[in-house]
Formats: structure tokens, sequence, C-alpha cells
């Protein structure tokens, strides 16, 4: 009798410790990241050294599959120097974070939605700095897309097609938590791709940001 309320008990806890675990969805992969890597300037290289950088970080982070950066150009080299628009460079979802989070299910509800902190992390899953309550400092929200809020290039604010350091080129960005100053979250500030345009491409820090973009894997 004994061994049989023992046996009893054991099952009871160990389904316990089941139902308690944090569960983690199945059949997703990372599909989307804020790149961990910094520019002080707008110059990265263009799209390719863009790419380039957003498959590196991936692979350091053991993420699969082929990646781009969600970057838009007036001129892109790979396209008969002919416009290239964000959304168009990275597949059609559903995309899912280093947490396995759901980002968005296909273009039109990525377009459609704000920033978040607890979303919108880098490659390993953490969060960039902004404006959210307990954020560490310096503010670092500010990622680079030259992007309008659909996606699409936004002429004249695309730091020279990510190949210029100048302070007479300016770069548009968007706010990964989806917050202005004093936590405000009305449009266009809470927008994760089209929130504001950048002080100039020389230095990529004032008004909130680190040159960081964000990468998607299609």
């Amino acid at each position: 009798m004994m061994r049989t309320y023992s046996i009893l008990i054991v099952t009871l806890i160990a389904a316990g410790c089941e139902d308690s675990a944090p569960t983690i969805p199945t059949g997703t992969t990372t599909s989307f990241f804020v790149s961990s890597a910094r520019s002080t300037t707008g110059n990265l290289g263009g799209l390719a050294g863009a790419d380039a950088t957003c498959q590196r970080l991936a692979t350091a982070a053991g993420h699969q599959g082929t990646w781009r950066a969600y970057l838009s150009v007036e001129r892109d080299p790979a396209n008969g120097n002919q416009p290239t628009h964000a959304r168009d460079r990275i597949g059609n979802g559903p995309w899912y974070n280093a947490n396995r989070l759901l980002i968005a299910n296909n273009l039109n509800d990525l377009h459609s939605r704000t920033g978040d902190a607890e979303l919108f992390v880098d490659e390993y899953g953490l969060r960039i700095n902004g404006q959210w309550t307990g954020s560490p400092t310096p503010n670092e929200h500010d990622i680079l897309t030259g992007s309008t809020a659909d996606g699409r290039v936004m002429t004249g604010s695309t730091c020279a097609d990510w190949t210029s350091s100048a302070a007479s080129a300016t770069g548009q960005v968007g706010h990964s938590d989806g917050m202005g100053p004093q936590q405000n979250t009305t449009p266009p500030l809470s927008s994760w791709n089209s929130a504001h345009s950048n002080l100039n491409c020389s230095d990529t820090a004032p008004r909130g940001g680190a040159g960081r973009f964000y990468c998607f894997a299609r």
C-alpha cells in the first residue's frame, strides 16, 4: 500500500512540473530579428553589405535560412538600378522572433502593426534599448529602413542607398518599441518601420539610434 501511494505522489508531482514548464510553439523557427550589429553611420555597404550582416548574425545565433535586410533603396544594382522596396525582399511570412513569438502572419499584418519592445528583439531574443519602462540607456530604438509605413522606398531617405556617411544625407527609421518620448504611442511614433528621419547619415546615434536594421528570413 505504501509503495502504491509513493508512485501516485511521484506521478502527480511529475505531472505538475510538466504543466508549469514553459512551452515553445512547435513547428516555428526564427525568421525575424533586429540586428545586434550596429553602424555608426548610414553606410552599411549597400543592400549586399546589410544582407551579409543579417546572414552572418543569423548563422552565428544558429538560425537557418537565407536572410535579407529590411531596407529600401532608390537604385538597386541587382535590379537594373531601379528602386527596391523593403517589403519585396522578405517573403510572405509568417515571421517569428528569436523567442518564437509571432511578429506577423503576412505582409498586410506586418505593415498594419506597431512596434513592440517584447517582439522586436535581436537574434538572441534580447530587447532593444528604447523608451519602454526599465530600459537601459542609451536609447537605440531607431531602426534604419528608408521606407514608408507600407514598406516602400522613401525617396531621399536611404543614406544614398545605404552607402553614405555624409552629414548632408538622411535615412528614415522606425521605432522597434513603438514609442516616442515619454512613451508616446501617437502615430507615426508608434511605427516600427517609418517613425521619422534620422538627423543625418554621418552619425546614427542622435535622436535615439545605433545603426541597427531589421533582418528577415525568406
